[in-house]
């Protein structure tokens, strides 16, 4: 399972879904979606994500093995 801390990021920066979504290129929904974990984003789109918001990858994604 992979959960991510990009609500509590966008939340820190002050943005708005629309406006995040506007700077990754990506829709509204799209951000919805990774923020409720329902969604995981793709391999480049993490790294956009991550990059946005300069922390390594590893602090905003975290995988953790389902029992």
């Amino acid at each position: 399972m992979i959960t991510n801390k990009v609500q509590e990021y966008r939340k820190k920066f002050g943005l708005i879904q629309e406006e995040l979504a506007r700077a990754l290129n990506v829709t509204r929904q799209t951000i919805v979606a990774i923020e409720n974990n329902k969604f995981n984003p793709s391999l480049e789109l993490a790294f956009k994500i991550s990059k946005f918001f300069n922390q390594p990858i590893e602090e905003i994604f975290t995988y953790s093995k389902e029992e």
